[in-house]
């Protein structure tokens, strides 16, 4: 798997930088973590990976026709469709048994036909974390994925996360120095 390669980027937002010459490689294969405080910059960088969000300068390699899967901070599920529905919107070849099996396996088994806007914040993230999970990629980007998640559960959905991508490309952002302890290869801290 070809590393992504960010050389001498550069971002502003009217006169305040962003990234001023930033570099850094992800490493194909493996989760990266990156931290740092808020406003620093890690979902600009993410949008920029992602060709959300334009840089001002410098290089992305390594991204070239590949796939992408995201969880954002903000879930943008569809509040009229049941659960099932939102996760096989992007990836309508899955069967209704491996959906209902892995809803199991979060702790979503019950709300399988239960619209979004019925469910709980905690239920919410959960369905938008699988959507991300089940879906064909090549690269997954996960910005604050776990947030508005109760301790007890999130380290069950740390845990399955971890299982369920390794050796995948993972770009991973969080405050969270435990998530990132169980979840990441590689820790990068952007300054």
């Amino acid at each position: 798997m070809k590393d992504i390669c960010i050389r001498d980027l550069s971002k502003s937002f009217g006169s305040r930088k962003v990234f001023d010459g930033l570099n850094l490689t992800i490493r194909g294969g493996m989760t990266t973590c990156i931290m740092a405080t808020s406003g620093a910059g890690k979902t600009t960088l993410l949008r920029i990976l992602m060709g959300l969000e334009n840089a001002d300068g410098g290089s992305v390699t390594g991204l070239e026709g590949k796939r992408f899967s995201a969880v954002f901070q903000e879930e943008r599920l569809c509040e009229n469709m049941t659960a099932a529905d939102n996760i096989r919107l992007v990836s309508p070849t899955l069967d209704s048994q491996t959906v209902q099996r892995e809803m199991t396996r979060l702790g979503l088994g019950e709300c399988h036909a239960q619209q979004v806007s019925e469910l709980s914040g905690g239920m919410r993230r959960r369905v938008s974390i699988l959507r991300a999970l089940l879906a064909e990629y090549d690269v997954l980007f996960l910005d604050e994925p776990f947030k508005g998640l109760d301790e007890a559960l999130k380290g069950h959905v740390v845990t399955y996360v971890k299982e369920k991508t390794a050796g995948k490309t993972v770009v991973f952002v969080t405050h969270d120095k435990a998530e990132a302890a169980v979840l990441a290869d590689e820790v990068t801290k952007l300054e």
